[in-house]
């Protein structure tokens, strides 16, 4: 935050704030009920309405992503209120399989997404590929949250930035990993709770501080409207519309196949409460995503002149206007800024614990040790964790000087929704085959990649006439996964596996 560092009387709240994350930890460890996979990653029994609700909030809406929105919103002005659309997609999408998934779980005993593929298909060369896909987009996704950690404290800290990168970098995911590998998803989840309750109040109340300290939202745009920014208020043209089009259907759809966005359909109660829980999702964009984009139009306005990856500053910066305007100013952005902070990390350890029951449940149980019991897969889980974390640590430090993350974070959707058919289409369709459904992923992915990496003339900022490449990947996927399985049960009447 510039001129914003926080005093000693503010670290001390943050240090108290993350170090009792641990204590949560602690907590969720003494609560658990037996060492098997089913306990430490969906928390037995499952998560009532409140936890299920705020767990999803919590992990849907990073740091990361508050930063990234208002930033976006600064670059393109009004026009990035598709955000609000497409965060609201991840809904209605929820709701196209998250039911009847939340009922095989329940009578298969699923613990990681690709446990339902392998019910579904009884094919590993599916079940391989599903989960090479999901590890190496959430890997990727959670070396961007622990870099977004490192850049948080270079705007709180007043010493040197490359130092402060790397001690947040460090220390904040020592605190992570620590109370996740205690506690599991109870920890993860029960700090998810405290998180999403603070991000919704701060975000409210920051909403009336941005009002007190700059006026109406009115005042702002006409300031815009009077400026060379004046672009970033007019009506969007074809090509932008294509592309909320194209944000929309690519977010709703692959922000559902995030592994913990499925552990946590598994870890839900009821299927009642999972509906519920999802119904109130559908009005968390209103009070997150809105705030963010309105934080960005009023830093166009009152915060001109940013360029490149400073944009993505604009919220850090407004807070530090707000924080030198008043006490509650001053204390509103020392609480958010800790929310932020702890969301961050609780975006990262539900990636991080996602990760390790894959590696542990579908590599090591499967492909190394067949006969592993519930606590070794457990205990291996742990080690896979730690192994991982380390490793990624190493790389957001080695990373923290060149010019953007990777170039792979912008692709992650494209890849991620290949697998659309093979969970959200099966799951309604018994005839669905798995060599189709094989071909259609390996195919979409390549497809997707070669679209986004070729050097093509009519692919522009990534997008092809507005649309992502992964969206014409799926469209070939999903044709060759149908056509491919209606062929087969017309010439076969057994079912061809990989």
């Amino acid at each position: 935050m510039s001129n914003g560092a926080f005093d000693q009387t503010a670290w001390i709240f943050i240090s108290t704030y993350l170090c009792s994350l641990i204590l949560v930890g602690f907590i969720g460890y003494r609560a658990r009920k037996e060492n098997t996979l089913k306990d430490f990653y969906l928390a037995g029994n499952g998560f009532g309405l409140v936890v299920i609700f705020l767990t999803l909030y919590a992990t849907q809406y990073s740091g990361n992503t508050l930063f990234g929105f208002s930033g976006k919103a600064y670059r393109i002005g009004f026009a990035w209120i598709m955000c609000i659309h497409f965060m609201t997609a991840i809904v209605a999408c929820f709701l196209i399989y998250a039911p009847r998934l939340y009922a095989y779980a329940k009578k298969y005993d699923f613990i990681t997404p690709t446990d339902y593929l392998q019910h579904r298909f009884n094919s590993n060369w599916i079940n391989v590929i599903a989960t090479l896909i999901l590890v190496v987009v959430l890997s990727n996704y959670l070396l961007a949250q622990l870099m977004a950690m490192g850049r948080a404290m270079q705007g709180l800290s007043t010493v040197d930035p490359d130092t402060a990168y790397r001690q947040g970098v460090i220390l904040l995911t020592l605190i992570m990993v620590v109370y996740g590998t205690l506690g599991g998803i109870r920890a993860v989840a029960w700090t998810d709770v405290i998180q999403g309750l603070v991000l919704m109040v701060g975000f409210s109340f920051l909403l009336y501080m941005l009002y007190k300290h700059f006026g109406p939202i009115s005042l702002a745009t006409n300031i815009i409207q009077q400026s060379p920014e004046v672009a970033k208020v007019n009506v969007p043209d074809a090509n932008r519309l294509r592309e909320w089009l194209s944000y929309i259907i690519i977010i709703g759809l692959g922000s559902t196949l995030y592994p913990q966005a499925i552990q946590r359909i598994y870890a839900a109660r009821s299927e009642k409460v999972l509906r519920q829980g999802l119904a109130l999702m559908a009005f968390a964009p209103l009070f997150t995503s809105l705030i963010a984009v309105i934080t960005g139009i009023y830093a166009i306005a009152y915060v001109p002149g940013l360029l490149g990856t400073d944009t993505d500053r604009v919220l850090g910066i407004i807070m530090s206007m707000i924080q030198q305007n008043s006490v509650l100013g001053y204390w509103l952005v020392v609480i958010l800024y800790a929310a932020i902070l702890a969301a961050m990390m609780s975006t990262a350890d539900s990636a991080l614990l996602s990760i390790s029951s894959m590696l542990s449940k579908d590599i090591y149980g499967r492909f190394v040790d067949s006969n592993a019991s519930e606590a070794r897969l457990t205990f291996m889980g742990k080690i896979f964790s730690w192994c991982l974390i380390i490793f990624l640590v190493w790389l957001a430090i080695y990373l923290s000087d060149k010019a953007s993350l990777i170039k792979l974070l912008d692709r992650k959707f494209d890849i991620l929704i290949q697998l659309v058919p093979a969970f959200m289409l099966s799951i309604h369709w018994r005839g669905m085959q798995a060599l189709p459904t094989f071909i259609g992923i390996v195919f979409g992915v390549t497809l997707s990649l070669y679209l986004a990496f070729g050097g093509f003339d009519f692919v522009q900022n990534g997008k092809i006439y507005g649309f992502h490449p992964g969206l014409i990947g799926l469209l070939f996927n999903f044709a060759i996964a149908v056509l491919g399985s209606l062929w087969i049960n017309k010439t076969s009447n057994k079912p061809l596996m990989v």
